[in-house]
């Protein structure tokens, strides 16, 4: 099993986890559903700023490093792929600490073009990198981070 998937399932498994200690205090209240979704968004983009940042530094003159490049781009399409899942639960009418804008859910259908945009340019930065051409591969994850950039501009609060 590679490492990717091997993260993946590290990631369900934790999820799996904390769902079981969750049910074992009881049934959840609509607002701790919120904060639960919340907290579990927030981890996932944590994540995917872990796998992204060592492609970021190489944006910013770090060593140009191939290999790590396809890791991390790897990581990033697996992370934006879990997007549009933990954004299911609508949180527009709790009282959470959030930085989703409410757009999310009532322009659903940009939202969900944005996150195909996402792993689009990830899959074009894996492809890039494998062929180790620095420009192409550094122009490719400029694009990751213009993507990143583009729902954070529409769709998160400052």
């Amino acid at each position: 099993m590679n490492r990717i998937a091997l993260m993946a399932l590290a990631a369900l498994g934790s999820a799996a986890v904390i769902s079981v200690a969750i049910a074992q205090r009881g049934p959840q209240t609509p607002e701790q559903q919120a904060e639960q979704a919340v907290k579990t968004r927030q981890g996932l983009f944590e994540v995917q700023g872990f796998a992204f940042g060592p492609v970021g530094a190489m944006l910013k003159d770090a060593p140009f490093d191939a290999a790590v490049v396809q890791k991390e781009a790897a990581r990033v399409q697996v992370t934006a792929g879990m997007i549009a899942e933990v954004f299911q639960f609508d949180t527009r009418k709790f009282q959470v600490s959030t930085k989703a804008k409410e757009t999310i859910w009532s322009n659903k259908s940009d939202f969900d073009k944005k996150i195909t945009d996402l792993q689009t340019a990830a899959a074009d930065l894996a492809a890039a990198a494998v062929k180790s051409d620095r420009a192409a591969t550094l122009k490719a994850a400029g694009a990751v981070g213009g993507a990143c950039k583009s729902c954070h501009e529409d769709f998160r609060d400052k």
